[in-house]
């Protein structure tokens, strides 16, 4: 099968992207309004771009042409909080994926623990395995819809201890969850090596 993707639909278009492109990462981003009201919301398209400093790139989709809340929240006040959701959170993570009004407060939604972050606003989620404070270094707007597109600089880490080996989070003690196409996730419970050439 050959396909020129200009052919395609946006959603035709969105769901060969969504399946082609696994399993994705999922960045549960916390921010907050100028008022100080929180958001939480996830996001798959989401990953690391540099290790110094450390800086994660986070593509945010328009709702009807309108920014959304954590898009709008970052542009506001340019920090946020990226956690990795796990099999733990992992419904608590799609409850927050809801599309509620920008006064919902989505920890008391998704019954989650709020915890003061440490150099940002936004709070972060008291049972995430690793929540990542934030602030926004760079902003653009990317493609035809368009999409927000963040560049976010970690400047500090929480991390869950039974989660780590040897001081490092271990996949396999997390069961991090990754997205796939349409309502399918998978987790990282099961890896395997392969030797990189010498």
């Amino acid at each position: 099968m050959n396909i020129d993707p200009t052919t395609l639909s946006g959603r035709d278009a969105y769901d060969l992207m969504v399946s082609c492109v696994v399993p994705r990462p999922i960045g549960w981003v916390s921010t907050v309004d100028a008022d100080g009201i929180p958001n939480l919301a996830p996001f798959s398209f989401f990953g690391g771009v540099s290790t110094d400093p450390m800086t994660v790139m986070l593509s945010v989709g328009r709702r009807k042409g309108s920014e959304k809340d954590t898009a709008a929240n970052l542009l506001a006040t340019r920090e946020a909080v990226i956690h990795i959701p796990t099999r733990a959170t992992e419904s608590a993570m799609v409850k927050t994926a809801a599309d509620a009004e920008s006064h919902v407060d989505e920890f008391e939604l998704a019954g989650l623990t709020a915890l003061p972050s440490l150099k940002v606003r936004p709070p972060h989620v008291g049972e995430a395995a690793i929540a990542m404070e934030a602030v926004l270094r760079h902003h653009m707007e990317v493609g035809n819809t368009p999409v927000d597109l963040f560049l976010l600089e970690i400047v500090h880490l929480h991390l869950l201890d039974e989660i780590l080996t040897d001081g490092k989070p271990d996949p396999t003690k997390m069961h991090v969850v990754g997205r796939l196409g349409g309502s399918d996730y998978c987790d990282s419970s099961t890896p395997h090596q392969i030797e990189w050439p010498g």
